[in-house]
């Protein structure tokens, strides 16, 4: 778990960073490094669920039900925000090649993408605030907040902002860099709070062992 967090939210961080421009002039003068950063960023998510389920699997029973409820919430989140971005990096460098100028508007949104678009965007903010005050409960607040906040900012910039202020803004990537950047950190942070649990029990002794270091060693 330490590794997958340790590698999904840098990873994450870089792609959003290097995430070439938005409109479909240059989603098609670039086309193949715009399906390669979002093959990148797919992949940093796929880490990251991975990451989350080690987490479900090994605090089952000792997170109880609303730490259950969050920790799904946050992986279907970043399962469908994964579906999202795989979505994007496919379809948008072929519609740019044949209708640049209604790349990311609504006039190229339809039922299918509608949907995936829609889950995503309420699915992947809610999931990491419920895992923030999930990390918060145990005495992981800055952990918590940095997700949580992270998470948030980033998902507006990424549909809310892309839409509201349209492909050539800049604010956009604003948005994106200014929320992956505390999300990143927050995963790394999760990464040592669990490479800390693995050297401290080495994970046989029961279902709730990597939940007691998050109570017995808190952040302050």
């Amino acid at each position: 778990m330490k590794l997958t967090a340790m590698i999904g939210g840098p990873l994450f961080l870089l792609t959003v960073i290097l995430h070439p421009a938005r409109d479909g002039h240059a989603i098609a003068a670039h086309a193949e490094w715009y399906a390669f950063t979002h093959s990148m960023e797919a992949i940093s998510l796929l880490v990251q669920a991975t990451c989350l389920a080690g987490v479900l699997a090994l605090g089952m029973r000792g997170f109880g039900r609303r730490g259950l409820v969050a920790l799904y919430t946050a992986l279907v989140g970043t399962m469908f925000w994964f579906g999202l971005i795989v979505f994007d990096g496919g379809h948008n460098p072929v519609a740019a090649k044949y209708a640049p100028d209604i790349v990311h508007t609504s006039a190229d949104l339809d039922i299918e993408g509608g949907i995936i678009v829609v889950a995503a965007n309420v699915l992947f903010p809610l999931g990491y605030v419920l895992l923030a005050l999930l990390l918060n409960r145990y005495g992981r607040r800055w952990t918590g907040l940095l997700l949580g906040f992270g998470g948030v900012v980033y998902a507006l910039g990424g549909t809310a902002a892309l839409f509201g202020f349209g492909p050539h803004s800049m604010i956009t990537s604003l948005f994106e860099i200014v929320g992956a950047a505390p999300y990143a950190l927050g995963y790394v942070l999760l990464g040592g709070i669990f490479g800390r649990t693995q050297h401290m029990s080495g994970l046989p002794h029961g279902d709730d062992a990597a939940v007691r270091p998050l109570i017995s060693d808190p952040e302050g």
